[in-house]
């Protein structure tokens, strides 16, 4: 069973500002939305995975990319992530106690910062991350970047390493690590069945 990381009464929940929508940004999501962080996804809805069919996502024999996005925001949807779908972030900033992530409609504030955009590396830039000597974003094998409390996942990092499977790893990797920082010791999102009770209660009783 998760051991939860959830806020005590009048006590404020760490919050994530995740950017970007596709495979990486959903399951850092899903991993922090999941065990009480406070959780808002900015996306453009520009990920590749609208163009690809999934035949070597282990444990999915065949599904269209497109489905398989439609089912992964309605599985962070149901743990409660506030998805601010066509929501593009312009710039980030950092700020007293953390991030002031800005876009068209204004200004959202986070403790941690996961950057989850593909190939573009611009918010990393701009917040001075540092770069390999391959022009990636340089991160460590939990995803935190030079800047502490921002991650970056997915092809953010590989030059070429563009799979489905790598970027739903680097978000877990990346939340867990999220995790383990406000907790002050290891975390560890492990469920057994008996879980699937208290997780999905009302909706199993259907």
């Amino acid at each position: 069973m998760s051991n939860e990381t959830t806020a005590s009464d009048g006590e404020r929940k760490a919050s994530v500002i995740v950017v970007g929508g596709g495979p990486a940004g959903l399951s850092a999501a899903l991993f922090t939305a999941k065990n009480g962080l406070e959780t808002t996804v900015f996306d453009t809805d520009e990920t590749w995975m609208h163009k690809a069919h999934l035949f070597n996502y282990l444990g999915v024999g065949s599904v269209g990319g497109s489905e398989f996005m439609a089912t992964a925001r309605q599985q962070v949807d149901d743990f409660g992530v506030d998805r601010r779908q066509g929501e593009p972030v312009t710039t980030i900033e950092i700020v007293d106690g953390g991030f002031a992530v800005e876009t068209a409609d204004g200004i959202d504030e986070s403790d941690y910062v996961v950057l989850a955009t593909g190939a573009d590396r611009k918010l990393a830039e701009d917040l001075g991350c540092e770069f390999t000597s391959t022009d990636v974003v340089d991160v460590g094998v939990n995803m935190e970047t030079s800047v502490d409390g921002v991650y970056a996942t997915g092809a953010m990092i590989r030059p070429e390493e563009w799979q489905a499977a790598i970027a739903v790893g680097d978000g877990a990797a990346a939340a867990l690590n999220i995790l383990s920082t406000v907790r002050g010791a290891r975390f560890h999102d492990f469920d057994v069945p008996d879980d699937a009770g208290r997780v999905f209660g009302e909706v199993l009783a259907e």
